[in-house]
């Protein structure tokens, strides 16, 4: 449970944060500014997701070939990411 909540963190306080703004700005009498106001945060935040999700990188699944690049003595950059 903790990982599927750490893993899409971003993705529930964006959710958070699109729900109070949609409160803030679409409870009384929204006009039509207030519609652009709240697209325009959603379409951030979207747009934001699209950006910082994780993603698998080249060399995932190929620790094998990392390894025997590494046992050959040629020099190698290991990047370690966390996915979230």
């Amino acid at each position: 449970m903790s990982l599927f909540f750490g893993a899409y963190s971003f993705f529930w306080v964006a959710l958070a944060l699109a729900v109070v703004a949609g409160i803030i700005l679409l409870t009384r009498n929204p006009k039509w500014n207030d519609y652009v106001a709240f697209a325009v945060i959603v379409i951030g935040l979207i747009t934001a997701w699209v950006i910082l999700h994780p993603r698998q990188t080249i060399l995932t699944g190929d620790a094998k070939e990392v390894q025997a690049m590494i046992g050959a003595g040629l020099p190698v950059l290991l990047e370690f990411q966390s996915p979230y």
